[in-house]
């Protein structure tokens, strides 16, 4: 069979920015081996797969190149605006997905999507040993979720110049680490930047999961809600957070690079 993939530009005003992550869309149900064999063949730091259940209701899995997530913003930020775009769903109506972490909706907002997932927020933890040495920063705080870490750091200058060691970072556990810090200007809340060479991802270019962490967080430090992040990558990308309860809301918006067709035996 033909099936149809889709690449997109995540939490990007424009070409080139953002968080690159492939959309496919197999008619059917498809083997978790094949699934990964696409994602190592995109080589992106995630590929969704896209599998209608009922009206509105998809199936919806990420991949790295290494491994299947629980949980991802920009590729599901993506599959949104895939499905919109392509003319497979409609605007007026939430869109659900059924996930690894329950079901995840999507609503159209005019030119931004948002974008209902769980709040991650961290609790205080000791770093483990290596993991400061390895960020090569000298750390405010560090918490822990249940996917990553997270250590914010004095300045947006530090963040900035971090240059981690991910062969010592592979070896830390969880899924990966968030730096973070108060902004120097520009109008924003906060900045981060997402390293997850343990998931085959050096430093994610912008990470919609991590602001499962970093709204509740920076809600609490600041004392506002909403919030706007900025992930400081060489591509970086704009997240708005408004945290609910035990919910947040992402927004951000997305752009169509290609479209094109896998052959599969």
């Amino acid at each position: 069979m033909d099936v149809r993939l889709v690449q997109v530009d995540a939490f990007a005003r424009a070409l080139f920015e953002g968080n690159p992550a492939a959309v496919c869309l197999p008619p059917e149900p498809v083997d978790a081996s094949w699934m990964q064999n696409v994602a190592r063949e995109m080589n992106l730091s995630e590929t969704a797969f896209l599998v209608p259940r009922s009206s509105g209701v998809y199936g919806l899995r990420w991949f790295t190149p290494a491994v299947e997530v629980d949980l991802c913003g920009h590729a599901t930020l993506a599959s949104a605006h895939v499905l919109w775009e392509e003319g497979l769903a409609a605007r007026t109506a939430d869109l659900r997905f059924e996930t690894r972490s329950g079901e995840l909706r999507a609503t159209s907002r005019e030119a931004w999507i948002e974008l209902d997932f769980p709040a991650e927020p961290p609790e205080p933890a000791d770093p483990p040993g290596g993991l400061i040495g390895a960020l090569g920063v000298e750390p405010r705080y560090v918490g822990r979720n249940r996917f990553d870490y997270l250590v914010e750091v004095g300045s947006e200058a530090e963040l900035r110049a971090a240059a981690p060691d991910m062969a010592a970072l592979r070896r830390i556990g969880g899924r990966g680490v968030i730096v973070t810090s108060r902004v120097a200007g520009g109008g924003f809340d906060f900045v981060s930047r997402f390293f997850a060479p343990a998931a085959g991802i050096d430093e994610d270019p912008v990470t919609g999961s991590a602001h499962c962490c970093l709204g509740p967080y920076w809600r609490s430090r600041l004392g506002r809600n909403p919030l706007t992040g900025y992930q400081a990558s060489a591509r970086g990308g704009v997240v708005r957070v408004r945290v609910a309860g035990e919910r947040v809301r992402l927004g951000g918006q997305a752009v169509t690079v290609f479209r094109t067709t896998l052959t599969t035996p």
